[in-house]
């Protein structure tokens, strides 16, 4: 689909896609503005949907916002445009993360985001066990490639590095499930069958725990726990992190992420994601040895296996008004 025009649908195209992002515990933290004189569209943070003891620095908050980012520039691109991306634009306004500006038409030479705009709505978290194939290492190279042209880096251990990292993360789930307070602030984004509510994670698209205890992947304590199974024994991990762990850091950390899941969706590879050890800075710094100025952002579980279930997502805007013709 081709348009340089910003009408009704135009817009629709683009918030459905920005809200499809992936955002800790589905707290989808964001919101949109248009503004027509510059024909961009102002991506803000919304702090009241925010974790205090999960993330009180509001890291992966930040992580969250620069994934719907991501989302946006690929819409745009498959729309026709070029997307011209400012983070922190301003410092009189804290909440403005960013600005994505419909600039065009399109250069000769395709936005290379534009081609993974049918992976954003197949995106989803998978927290099933996966076969345990290996991935090809064209994919992982397509994979670490993505967050590179984002400016983070994805690192794929060995099987030791693997263990030591399986190891800080369950390190930190062990924590989490000992601190009443942690517990009751996940928990507290956990729907059940029937509740009206577009954030959260509902518990129908919650996983198993591994009944081996070998992938620590987070339990949140659901109403409804599912019987344990076993996991994939040679567990795939990947370590992205950016040299700096500033705020533009964290933002730039969310495009690669996004773009890194959205790859490995287009080659039919499965993702989920590992942050507990990142909501601990003793376990965080952990993560990066033995690198130098690594700073950890996620890590993230890939392999082939089933979808798993959906998260809903709150409605992208209300009868957008259209951007002036020009």
């Amino acid at each position: 689909m081709q348009t340089r025009e910003v009408d009704a649908t135009a817009v629709q195209a683009l918030l459905a896609a920005a809200v499809a992002a992936p955002s800790i515990h589905n707290t989808q933290p964001w919101r949109f503005r248009l503004d027509p004189d510059s024909r961009s569209v102002e991506v803000r943070v919304d702090r009241n949907r925010s974790l205090p003891l999960t993330d009180p620095e509001r890291r992966a908050q930040f992580l969250s916002v620069g994934a719907a980012v991501l989302n946006l520039r690929v819409a745009a691109a498959h729309l026709g445009w070029t997307p011209v991306v400012r983070l922190l634009p301003t410092v009189e306004d804290p909440t403005l993360l960013a600005t994505v500006q419909l600039a065009g038409p399109a250069t000769d030479t395709p936005d290379p985001v534009a081609g993974l705009y049918d992976a954003v709505e197949r995106r989803h978290t998978s927290r099933m066990p996966f076969t345990g194939r290996p991935v090809p290492d064209a994919v992982v190279a397509d994979m670490t490639g993505a967050a590179r042209a984002e400016g983070a880096q994805l690192d794929v251990p060995d099987i030791i590095g693997t263990r030591r990292l399986l190891r800080l993360t369950q390190a930190a789930e062990a924590r989490n499930a000992t601190h009443p307070e942690r517990a009751a602030e996940t928990r507290t984004w956990l729907t059940t069958p029937g509740a009206e509510s577009a954030y959260g994670i509902p518990v129908t698209a919650l996983g198993p725990r591994d009944s081996s205890g070998h992938v620590p992947m987070r339990d949140f304590s659901a109403p409804l726990r599912l019987p344990a199974l076993r996991f994939e024994r040679h567990v795939q991990v990947a370590l992205l992190w950016t040299p700096r762990d500033r705020l533009g850091d964290w933002l730039r950390a969310g495009q690669a992420l996004e773009r890194v899941l959205l790859t490995a969706t287009v080659h039919g590879v499965r993702t989920s994601m590992l942050h507990q050890a990142m909501e601990w800075p003793d376990l965080r710094a952990a993560m990066s040895a033995p690198r130098r100025r690594c700073c950890p952002q996620l890590l993230i579980r890939f392999g082939y296996g089933p979808e798993g279930g959906r998260t809903p997502r709150a409605a992208t805007t209300r009868t957008p008004r259209a951007f002036p013709h020009g």
